[in-house]
């Protein structure tokens, strides 16, 4: 009978390894390394030296993007610099103009439900990423360039912290995108900046006003034809015929902000001749008047990046995704 029992166990224990074995192999993780701020070898997830991700795929379709939105950024998740793993890192300065292409890399089960960056729950099946150096919270468009499937996390989580990686998703985001069974895909990271959002850059946001400042600055220097030819990555491809994405209603590319509506009235004028979609005007009165120009709406990431590449062709690249 012990003999028995003994068997009983060992068994049970094998079938326990196979199931966890046959997670890895369902959703692979790359590796460890891939995690949040706070390593596996600083002891916090015991029993959990691997991530895992679930036996079988879940889709994941009905999950809805996260919606940018206007939230108070406090300490908590932004402490600046800050080191991990023996490098340091600083925050962005200002983010408004952070677009950037890699590789994007998720994580599961072993983080699922500890405490993120911001002291947050971490829930893999929300739309919720990772990032080294943007201020927390932050909204960013993921796009894959494999596939053109793309969706909007909020980043409440430092990380990855392994080389060549430049965010980390949720389960969700990352299963929405396709990149689950693989493990990473290539990408293209985009921020969203919230409707209404005056904020200035994170540097400076003691100094109230200072954004809208700069935004108006900038804007004015674009009415004079004087447009700031900042590094621009290469416009990805248009997406296949029959494989449209579709984004979250309301979605428009804004391209300028004024602090006079006629400048902005001008400025949108001579825009709207010049390309094939609705050039508006929206204002916010509260903390200054701003008149944002914008292009749009648009029902899908195909016409969206058709709208980028005429913007584009009249040398109008630094442009932002926001929603109204």
């Amino acid at each position: 009978m012990q003999v028995l029992k003994v068997w009983r166990g060992l068994m049970a224990l094998a079938v326990i390894a196979s199931l966890l074995g046959g997670c890895s192999s369902h959703a692979p993780r790359s590796d460890d390394s891939s995690s949040t701020s706070t390593s596996s070898s600083s002891g916090r997830y015991k029993g959990k030296d691997k991530d895992w991700g679930p036996d079988k795929e879940i889709d994941m379709s009905h999950v809805p993007d996260a919606v940018p939105r206007y939230e108070y950024r406090t300490i908590a998740g932004n402490k600046n610099p800050y080191t991990v793993l023996g490098h340091t890192y600083t925050l962005m300065d200002d983010e408004r103009a952070y677009t950037e292409r890699g590789l994007a890399s998720w994580y599961g089960f072993k983080f699922n439900g500890e405490r993120t960056s911001n002291g947050e729950l971490y829930d893999m099946f929300a739309m919720t990423g990772a990032h080294k150096t943007l201020p927390i919270p932050s909204y960013v468009r993921v796009t894959n360039l494999d596939n053109r499937k793309s969706v909007i996390v909020r980043i409440n989580d430092r990380g990855p912290f392994h080389d060549g990686r430049i965010i980390d998703l949720s389960y969700a985001a990352a299963q929405r995108l396709g990149i689950t069974q693989v493990g990473t895909g290539n990408v293209e990271v985009e921020i969203v900046v919230p409707d209404g959002d005056p904020r200035p850059p994170l540097k400076s946001r003691k100094a109230a006003g200072t954004g809208s400042k700069d935004i108006a600055t900038k804007a004015a220097s674009k009415e004079a034809g004087i447009v700031p030819k900042a590094e621009v990555i290469a416009a990805a491809p248009t997406p296949v015929t029959g494989q449209t994405e579709q984004i979250p209603e309301g979605t428009y590319l804004q391209i300028a902000a004024f602090g006079v509506e006629a400048s902005a009235k001008k400025f949108a004028a001579s825009v709207g001749g010049s390309i094939s979609y609705p050039v508006i005007i929206s204002a916010t009165k509260v903390p200054n008047n701003l008149y944002r120009v914008r292009v749009g709406p648009f029902k899908d990431a195909e016409s969206m990046q058709a709208a980028r590449e005429q913007l584009l062709k009249i040398d109008i690249s630094q442009v932002h995704v926001v929603y109204q």
